[in-house]
């Protein structure tokens, strides 16, 4: 299930890492590099979660998390910040927030709070993150053998976990031997949407995938790019 996610975080470079792992797991994601322009964004597009940091120009995200909360008291909000004393933990629970993480931060810790925290407060998360079919069986793709089930694959001794949108994605390509497959298809089947997203989301989730998957990500064997089209696999 797409999410509409607030960021709210002075720094660039945290910010724009967190916004990309988060369109790349397929959510709709608003930045803000300040306290005032992460309240005008709340105010004005009502977001279903909140990544706030504590210490911002303007308001804090204790000061958001009021704010937030005020108007919206079921709204989950997850704090990352750098600051990890246990009073600030304890100052941003107290006040409302769901969880708190510190940066620096993993891509997959990220990902993983969030997705529990949406599964307690999002309504119709859990439903729609488990009501897509799998293949039941495993597939082999060249020298990648995926297993459904299992959410994982293998590559001679190494195992390579996946997400369900990557699983999907791998589905798509081995169900289609030799075959181009379109940007609109991936996007359609990978992302549940019925119309395209950014290009770069696209690109950005199958270059994270060659990484774990292809021998040598520079010369991709099980995921080909056609370019100005899609992708290919090509047994």
């Amino acid at each position: 299930m797409q999410l509409k996610i607030l960021i709210a975080e002075d720094d660039p470079h945290t910010r724009a890492a967190l916004a990309e792992i988060l369109r790349t797991e397929g959510h709709s994601v608003a930045e803000a590099a300040d306290g005032h322009q992460a309240k005008c964004l709340f105010d004005r597009d009502r977001p279903q979660f909140a990544c706030l940091d504590v210490m911002m120009p303007g308001l804090s995200g204790y000061d958001l998390c009021r704010h937030f909360r005020s108007l919206d008291p079921a709204m989950p909000i997850l704090f990352i910040t750098a600051k990890a004393e246990e009073i600030d933990k304890v100052v941003g629970l107290e006040l409302g927030a769901d969880d708190y993480i510190a940066k620096p931060f993993g891509a997959k810790e990220v990902v993983a709070r969030i997705r529990a925290i949406a599964r307690r407060s999002v309504p119709g998360f859990e439903l729609a993150a488990t009501a897509v079919s799998l293949p039941e069986n495993d597939f082999q793709m060249g020298a990648l053998h995926v297993m459904p089930k299992k959410m994982r694959a293998t590559r001679g001794n190494a195992t390579i976990e996946l997400t369900l949108r990557e699983l999907r994605i791998l589905q798509l390509l081995a169900s289609k031997p030799g075959e181009v497959v379109d940007r609109d298809e991936l996007f359609r089947i990978a992302w549940q949407e019925t119309h395209p997203l950014n290009t770069r989301t696209l690109d950005q989730t199958i270059s994270q995938l060659r990484k774990r998957i292809e021998a040598d990500p520079k010369q991709p064997q099980i995921i080909q790019t056609v370019y100005g089209v899609g992708y290919r696999f090509e047994p």
